[in-house]
Formats: structure tokens, C-alpha cells, sequence
């Protein structure tokens, strides 16, 4: 073997890194958390925005009232449950 073949060689091994390796032996790298974790929270936020915008199409006042009733129950601070039922129930609790 020549030095000029040495070299070349050399210049392919220099270009190897481990998941030419990895796949050469037919293994892969390991997935981390987030790698896992990512797209499912995309996946529950998008689903998120989906729930409440049907949510509010669906909503069987008109959008003027619902805005205003929304409106009104977080400017006084209670949930926006159909009648409070969320804030008796907090209530009850403590």
C-alpha cells in the first residue's frame, strides 16, 4: 500500500462518526426523554386549541353573550362554570 492510499484512508476514517458505526453493526442511538416527550406535548397542545375552539363554536349561546359572560365571571374572579358550582365546591372543601 502506497502512503498516498494510507492517507486517503485515513481522510474516510476521519469522516466516520458513530452512527455510520451504529449502523454498521445494525444498532441505533438511544432516545432521550425529550426525544419522546416533544412531540406528544405538541400533539396534546394542538389538541388543546382543537377542544377549545370547538368548544366555543359549539357553545350553545351566541358569541356576543358568551364573551360578555366570560368576560364578566374573570373580571370577578370565579370560574367560568354554567352557575359557580366550581367556586361552592372549592368552598365546601376548605
Amino acid at each position: 500500500m502506497t502512503g498516498a492510499a494510507v492517507l486517503k484512508n485515513l481522510k474516510r476514517l476521519a469522516n466516520v462518526d458513530k452512527d455510520d458505526v451504529l449502523d454498521l453493526i445494525g444498532l441505533e442511538e438511544r432516545r432521550t426523554a425529550a426525544d419522546k416527550m416533544v412531540p406528544a406535548l405538541a400533539l396534546f397542545g394542538a389538541g388543546v386549541l382543537v377542544g377549545v375552539g370547538l368548544g366555543l363554536m359549539l357553545a350553545p349561546k351566541p358569541g356576543r353573550e358568551l364573551r360578555q359572560d366570560v368576560k364578566q365571571k374573570l373580571a370577578k374572579g370565579q370560574p367560568a362554570t354554567a352557575n359557580g358550582e366550581g367556586a361552592q365546591a372549592a368552598k365546601a372543601v376548605s
